[in-house]
């Protein structure tokens, strides 16, 4: 294998790391999936207890990762944890499922919302505006500043860790900050009484809104097993937004003090990001109504159930300050969507890294540049997820493997029981908080998940596990082509 030209350098200290964990995880979910969360449970109770079972399980996620984290603070995060509790199989197909979707789909998608709120400002970057077509192929403006933007952000993290951590912080404090804002103007002028009694009279009646082809087709009251496999298939939308809580672990070789230092960064981040989610939704039901009509006229008959485009907090927003405000929530997700980004490039690339050192993917990823960062895999990770842009078939991609994403997490939980039988010895900085009852509830409730999205959401099971069972042939050829023997 060739010499590295250069080594890792600790440089993200403990608000570095926080402000990885958090910004990463704010995207642009929490500003639009609280719509079709609405509409699967059709009530203001539910709605934010689907939020609460994300924070609770995210939490708990994280401080079961912290054990992990502790014993093996090096780069590749989850793909290492795998490698050590199962085999180099089984942790191949998450960092092959990594690279071909999750990571590279959701920097592709976040990039493409940047591009698209951008337009508010700049109407030149919009989906309609065409710069070229062949066939069924169209290039949009929207398409175009999606991909210089993940340029951009590849090349600043391919000349060291210090500029992503720097744009990491800035764009992370600065979007938690317009949160917070958002929060408090929300509570202190836009609390609306008529919607506030509408939301709460009645707030645990559930009601499941469905809707095809652009019309609803059925309102039904919901109980026992059909209330929570409803709550099952909206937690999709919350999961998701709160999903790259433990990239930070993806680069272990590069933070100060890290058997402490990337737990730490776990629980503050998520519990931060889970208050920050909560606080958002309830503003939501206190200036718009939950229930709305799809013809509505106005952000209020509307609905949170229908708000344009799934835009929520633009309809918070309007309903608040008007036009203006509209202006100011683009510019938040504008924030967001770098940022998260940023980091998604950032952490990503560590894995392809750890995998490559393992002689499971091309030689060059498993170089370093002589400013310490894996370049190789950074512009790889870059270039996939511009054809994801492209393609347009990210937000897809990215439905499909929520089975799969919650699939890895169990075993990795998991693998806090495993390796506590297999190595009892290790040194343990931390150990699970809860243990054994809260790792057991994360994977009872990430299990029940699962076994409803296999019920009713084929189309979010299915396609996942073929995605990453395509990985096993690609497994053994580069086993048998560039690992040898060394696997």
């Amino acid at each position: 294998m060739a010499e590295e030209q250069g080594h890792f350098k600790r440089e993200l200290k403990l608000f570095d790391a926080v402000m990885m964990v958090a910004g990463t995880m704010i995207g642009s979910g929490i500003f639009i999936v609280s719509t079709d969360i609405a509409r699967n449970v059709g009530s203001s109770g539910y709605l934010l207890l689907v939020w609460l079972l994300t924070g609770f399980m995210t939490v708990v996620g994280a401080l079961a990762y912290g054990e992990l984290a502790g014993m093996m603070p090096r780069a590749g995060g989850q793909y290492v944890y795998l490698r050590e509790a199962y085999n180099h199989l089984v942790s191949f197909l998450y960092g092959w499922t990594l690279f071909l979707v999750i990571q590279t789909g959701t920097i592709a998608a976040v990039s493409v919302a940047f591009a698209r709120f951008t337009g508010v400002l700049i109407p030149w970057f919009s989906e309609t505006n065409v710069l070229l077509e062949i066939g069924r192929f169209r290039f949009t403006s929207v398409q175009l500043l999606a991909i210089i933007c993940i340029a951009f952000l590849t090349f600043l993290n391919s000349r060291g860790v210090k500029n992503g951590k720097l744009i990491q912080n800035v764009f992370g404090s600065t979007k938690l900050l317009a949160l917070f804002g958002l929060i408090a103007i929300g509570l202190l002028f836009g609390i609306n009484e008529e919607v506030v009694q509408q939301n709460f009279t009645e707030m645990w009646r559930a009601k499941a809104t469905i809707v095809e082809n652009g019309a609803v087709t059925s309102i039904s009251s919901l109980a026992g097993w059909g209330l929570i496999a409803a709550i099952g298939m909206a937690m999709v939308g919350s999961l998701f937004s709160s999903d790259a809580w433990n990239n930070i672990s993806f680069s272990g070789d590069e933070v100060v003090n890290p058997e402490k230092n990337i737990v730490r960064s776990m629980v503050i981040g998520t519990m931060l990001v889970t208050g920050i989610y909560l606080l958002v939704n309830l503003v939501y039901l206190l200036v718009l109504p939950l229930k709305g009509t799809m013809e509505g006229t106005d952000v209020l008959c509307k609905g949170i159930q229908f708000a344009n485009n799934d835009r929520v907090a633009t309809a918070v927003a309007y309903a608040v300050g008007g036009g203006k405000a509209t202006v100011a929530i683009a510019v938040l997700i504008m924030i967001s969507t770098f940022g998260c980004a940023n980091g998604c490039i950032l952490s990503g690339a560590r894995v392809y890294y750890a995998i490559a050192r393992d002689g499971l993917f091309f030689r060059p990823m498993a170089k370093l540049n002589p400013k310490g960062v894996p370049a190789n895999a950074l512009w790889l990770q870059g270039l996939w997820a511009a054809l994801l842009c492209l393609s347009g078939t990210y937000g897809n991609l990215l439905d499909y493997v929520i089975f799969a994403v919650l699939l890895f997490y169990i075993l990795t939980i998991a693998g806090v029981y495993i390796l506590r039988k297999k190595r009892p010895d290790a040194p343990r900085p931390y150990k699970a908080w809860g243990y054994p009852v809260l790792p057991a509830m994360y994977i009872f409730l990430a299990a029940t998940i699962c076994l409803i999205l296999l019920i009713y959401k084929p189309v979010y099971s299915w396609p996942g596990l073929i995605i990453v069972g395509l990985g096993i042939p690609v497994y053994y050829l580069f086993r048998n082509t560039i690992g040898g023997s060394k696997v």
